[in-house]
């Protein structure tokens, strides 16, 4: 049975820690900044970890050989 390849959209969107979890970036923060309150711009800023079965969704499905 061929490997199954990873997904080119979650090679650019997630990593993975070396304890396994897996990180991503925050949504909400592309345009319309100008309308969106101090609060949730700076929430958005960097990356947080997923939920943990989020997270195995992702690995299992779209990470299947683990993306750097």
């Amino acid at each position: 049975m061929p490997k199954m390849k990873t997904k080119s959209a979650a090679k650019k969107r997630f990593t993975l820690t070396a304890s396994g979890k897996v990180k991503a970036g925050a949504a909400n923060k592309r345009h319309c900044l100008s309308a969106k309150p101090k609060d949730m711009k700076r929430q958005a800023r960097g990356t947080f970890v997923l939920f943990k079965a989020d997270g195995e969704k992702v690995k299992q499905y779209y990470l299947p050989n683990g993306a750097k």
